[in-house]
């Protein structure tokens, strides 16, 4: 059974050109060694044996041979095997008297386009096939040479004879090696593409993974943001409208309250909007984008704060990249909206096979066994994308203590 493979064609063409490269180097050894006598046989030889070989060739790099591969490989291996043989016993060529001109040198001299056939043979075939046809084809030729009669002298039959056996022996020995090394290389090949695979499809359900937890963070800040804001809006409008006819004056300070919120959610909803467009890793790199981060964290929370960072950006894979600042927004974010904290303090530091965030507030803490106040602490979320990076996050809080986020992700970080 043929075994189909992508290099069929490129196994050809490297067959075609070993055996026209063969041929004229034969024809330069010939050359030289027949430098006397009639220069006929030695053309005819040539020309009979080169004719084969340009038009196996020329088949392979015919366009049409994707198509019919199937049938065409095994017809060019006939073709590389079955001529050498067919020409020097067959058509009756006698070279003069050279040490390559007897029954044995003839032999020799088809030795190597027959390894070219046998190289096909165990490329494209199985092992049994393979064995077959090292078998099959010297009982082919020394039926041949047996029914032609080139075998009267007893003692060139036993040479001859002896010839076949080793070469049929040589023929399987090499062939199994080549066939096994083939299967082995096909299956290593078959295991690449699998593991390639598998790596498309986590890749693929990685990303939609990371973009799914990204838009359930920005629900969370959304939440945080537009949802209290218009929460409070309401609630206060609804004060308002109860004073409104009762006490004119309280329900004008409500609207003024009320529109000041409405301000106030309005620039944190474009804030969280303009972080869901940017890539502030990709424009700024990490110690930039956390520097930038923490700025304007101090900002909104009118907090006092303590920065520790690399004075440098180190090369650091995408993943930890994106793990050390989101987890650094989600804590930033949790201090600012519900920590009620005065001091905030951030260290990152990176060594060659550790990199260590730690960021500690001041706050009204809360108890991690039952969970922040509401649910918007997002623990959950960054212990995810910790271990996406191949790190760990502990959280260390108390109610009235502030609270400790510890982000270690262990790795080579030179």
């Amino acid at each position: 059974m043929l075994i189909n493979s992508p290099d069929n064609l490129r196994v050809m063409r490297t067959a075609a050109w070993i055996w026209i490269v063969y041929l004229a180097c034969l024809g330069i050894v010939d050359m030289a060694i027949y430098t006397s006598g009639p220069a006929a046989p030695i053309l005819w030889y040539h020309l009979l044996n080169g004719f084969p070989a340009v038009i196996f060739l020329m088949l392979s790099y015919s366009k049409w041979l994707k198509s019919i591969n199937r049938f065409l490989t095994p017809l060019m291996i006939l073709l590389i095997s079955g001529t050498p043989i067919l020409i020097d016993h067959l058509l009756g060529l006698s070279l003069p008297k050279a040490p390559l001109s007897n029954l044995e040198g003839m032999v020799l001299r088809q030795l190597p386009v027959l390894f070219i056939g046998l190289i096909l043979v165990a490329w494209h075939y199985s092992l049994l096939t393979m064995i077959l046809y090292s078998a099959g084809l010297n009982l082919f030729e020394l039926s041949i040479v047996f029914t032609i009669g080139r075998l009267d002298d007893p003692k060139l039959m036993t040479s001859f004879y002896f010839i076949i056996v080793i070469r049929t022996v040589c023929f399987i020995v090499v062939g199994v090696f080549i066939n096994q090394l083939i299967t082995y290389l096909r299956a290593q090949q078959e295991s690449l593409k699998s593991a390639n695979h598998q790596l498309t499809h986590y890749a693929s359900t990685l990303e939609n993974l990371t973009i799914s937890r990204e838009r359930n963070r920005m629900s969370r800040e959304l939440h945080d943001t537009v949802v209290h804001a218009m929460s409070g809006l309401a609630v206060q409008l609804e004060t308002a409208k109860a004073y409104l006819e009762v006490d004119p004056g309280t329900a004008t300070k409500l609207l003024a309250q009320s529109l000041e919120t409405t301000r106030s959610g309005l620039k944190e909803t474009r804030r969280a909007l303009k972080e869901l467009r940017a890539s502030p890793l990709e424009d700024l790199g990490l110690m930039i984008a956390l520097q930038k981060m923490i700025t304007t964290t101090v900002e909104r929370g009118k907090l006092l704060m303590e920065v520790s960072l690399p004075g440098k950006d180190k090369y650091l894979p995408p993943d930890v990249e994106q793990c050390i600042y989101r987890v650094t927004q989600e804590a930033l974010e949790n201090v600012v909206h519900h920590s009620n904290a005065q001091h905030l303090a951030v260290q990152l530091t990176i060594s060659g096979d550790e990199i260590l965030l730690v960021i500690q507030d001041d706050g009204i803490g809360f108890n991690p066994k039952i969970g922040a106040p509401g649910g918007h602490y997002g623990i959950q979320g960054m212990q995810e994308r910790a271990q996406l990076a191949g790190g760990t996050l502990t959280i260390n809080s108390k109610p009235s203590q502030g609270t400790i986020v510890r982000l270690v992700i262990k790795g080579n970080f030179q």
